[in-house]
């Protein structure tokens, strides 16, 4: 027997064995996916309510996070969005989009020793900042920058 056709038998029994486990009711992808999952601040639908939800009220500007998105999105379905952080024993990194019906886009825990960065892509329903907030050690901080959000490309 090859190796292609064991990998796929292997991989054919494993999620065979996890959906028997889920319509038993042994394992709840809810639970075991998000058990950290802020629904408040998720849901808020203003910005000061998702501050207020993960904890970002009174971060300091720092300008040792640097957000880095395009000046100009064509296309606000799909912003690629990276955020560094340089602040030592960075714990958290929270994308905001200040404008949008839901402001909060992406709540990241990093731990043991992780590097301050991570890249996604959002959605912004308008021209407006997005806002990186960076919880390390004990304390709150922030970095913006705006993005443009045209409508067919024709500048906004």
């Amino acid at each position: 027997m090859n190796n292609t056709r064991r990998n796929v038998l292997k991989g054919a029994g494993a999620a065979g064995a996890v959906t028997v486990a889920m319509a038993a009711g042994l394992l709840k992808p809810g639970a075991v996916f998000a058990a950290d999952w802020n629904k408040a601040a998720f849901d808020a639908k203003d910005l000061n309510a998702a501050l207020a939800g993960v904890g970002g009220g009174g971060a300091a500007a720092s300008g040792d996070i640097v957000v880095k998105a395009p000046d100009i999105a064509e296309n606000g379905a799909v912003v690629p969005v990276e955020v560094e952080s340089k602040i030592a024993g960075t714990e958290s990194i929270v994308l905001i989009g200040e404008k949008n019906g839901f402001p909060l886009l992406a709540d990241f825990k990093l731990s043991n020793g992780a590097v301050g960065f991570v890249s996604t892509r959002i959605k912004l329903g308008a021209t407006s900042n997005v806002t990186a907030i960076v919880k390390a050690g004990g304390k709150v901080y922030k970095a913006s920058k705006e993005v443009k959000v045209t409508i067919g490309g024709c500048g906004g």
